[in-house]
């Protein structure tokens, strides 16, 4: 009789150690896998940031240049009477000629400006002119050249 004791006492250890083992096994698979997932994530906060200090630099850079334009503006613009909105001029050909220098599409320039493909078309042909807060984003992106023209749309999309 202990023989049958010390028998059935094994096969029911072996039996949990099997159950504790198939448990064990789904459990690092999911762990393995929650690992990966955390470092894509990880990888993915670290370019968002890489990114935002960017975009970051170049708002802090326009908004340097806008400051040295503004005192500049401002003494211009009250010696002439006119108001501060009016100082982006416009010009067709000039937008036309900077879109093709930088080799934009009317659709990627329209990302890159804030407004819509068809906009771009009809400020090129000479049949609309842009309102005051669309001057200002076209003369945002006035000096860009095509590198940074392009980086600005990748930051976009």
């Amino acid at each position: 009789m202990p023989n049958l004791a010390s028998v059935l006492k094994e096969e029911i250890q072996r039996l949990a150690r099997k159950e504790v083992r198939k448990e064990n096994k789904s459990l690092q698979q999911a762990t393995s896998r929650y690992r990966s997932d955390i470092a894509a994530l990880k990888r993915e906060v670290a370019d968002l940031q890489r990114r935002l200090s960017f975009i970051e630099k170049q708002e802090k850079k326009r908004l340097e240049e806008e400051t040295t334009g503004a005192g500049a503006s401002a003494s211009a613009s009250s010696d002439s009477g006119r108001a501060p909105e009016t100082t982006a001029r416009f010009s067709p050909d000039w937008l036309k000629k900077h879109r093709e220098k930088i080799g934009f599409s009317a659709a990627d320039y329209a990302k890159l400006v804030g407004a819509s493909p068809l906009s771009i078309y009809n400020w090129e042909s000479g049949k609309t002119s842009p309102r005051a807060a669309q001057r200002e984003a076209l003369a945002a992106v006035r000096g860009i050249g095509k590198r940074e023209a392009q980086q600005r749309l990748e930051m976009i999309e």
